[in-house]
């Protein structure tokens, strides 16, 4: 069956909302071209340590929506992790109760319950959540989109308007504030530490209620992903030293095994934070669709497949 010209889209953008998206249209028959700055091994969402779960991300409503359809996919995908990058596993939400989670996600996780006082120090939430391993998730995604006939192109792209195609979806995240522009869009910086594992099974999540400051572990294959910061407005993009031996020891508080680990790696991703997401299309002059699909901040693995079957939606004429 041949394609009509009207049904050909161009996503830009490779990072997880970006290739989510393209898969999606890809597999519901549109002619898909996905144009990316850089190899998507080499995007933001590549640096994500990649816990499912909707965090700093506004509309709340929308946003919890879009993660519980993303769910029901990474527990589908979860049957085959070593290819998928995507396993189910256990660990503590800290400083979080049920009666603030359970409103939402209870019927969709029948195992959330309140941590014991010997899994975590204070107010905790024990749940079996989606932990993806974006080293083998993105490669896989772009593999599905070329399964389904899309066609991925390395390209910088100085304005949307370069993108001929009647319809073209914006996944750009931090990028947009150029492109678009949008200037609401801002980094937020997270800065991680790998580190061989020392025999860790469990996740953890925990926020020191006096400073703010984060700490959490990942247990990804082969290795522990440490984190991390939230650093509003930080262009850095070189890992700090000093940064770095924070993470480490407040995770070493948490899990005393830590601080002897080897460190393998230091990361920096910026996460494309907004006041709230912008999904949405817009009529251009000339006729053309416009829809744009970006300002997940921390939470774009999280929402990607809700998101993605909404600007899918949008796309459609």
């Amino acid at each position: 069956m041949g394609s009509e010209p009207g049904d050909e889209v161009v996503v830009v953008g490779g990072g997880v909302i970006g290739l989510t998206t393209a898969v999606v249209l890809a597999e519901s028959g549109r002619r898909v071209r996905l144009w990316t700055r850089d190899p998507v091994e080499r995007t933001t969402s590549a640096v994500a340590g990649a816990l499912w779960w909707p965090y700093r991300i506004e509309p709340v409503v929308s946003a919890r929506q879009w993660a519980l359809h993303s769910l029901g996919v990474y527990e589908e995908l979860a049957a085959r992790p070593g290819l998928t990058g995507v396993r189910m596993v256990e660990g503590v939400l800290g400083e979080t109760d049920l009666d603030e989670a359970g409103g939402w996600a209870g019927t969709r996780l029948p195992g959330l319950r309140a941590a014991t006082a010997e899994e975590y120090g204070g107010t905790g939430l024990w749940a079996r959540l989606p932990l993806i391993d974006m080293r083998a998730h993105l490669p896989w995604l772009r593999e599905r989109l070329l399964a389904a006939g899309g066609v991925v192109e390395t390209r910088a792209v100085t304005g949307l308007a370069e993108a001929g195609a009647p319809v073209v979806v914006n996944c750009t995240g931090l990028g947009a504030r150029d492109l678009v522009p949008d200037a609401s869009v801002r980094p937020v910086r997270g800065q991680l530490v790998v580190v061989e594992n020392p025999g860790i099974r469990t996740w953890l999540v925990s926020t020191d209620p006096v400073s703010g400051e984060m700490a959490y572990f990942f247990p990804q294959p082969g290795r522990l992903v440490l984190g991390g910061t939230a650093q509003e407005d930080s262009w850095a993009a070189e890992p700090d030293p000093a940064v770095a031996e924070a993470i480490v020891r407040r995770c070493a508080a948490l899990r005393p095994e830590i601080a002897g680990a080897r460190v393998l790696e230091h990361r920096v991703g910026l996460r494309p934070a907004r006041d709230a997401v912008r999904l949405e299309r817009e009529e251009l002059p000339d006729g053309r669709l416009l829809v744009h699909n970006y300002g997940h901040g921390g939470a774009g693995v999280t929402v990607a497949w809700g998101c993605a079957r909404e600007a899918a939606r949008l796309a459609s004429r």
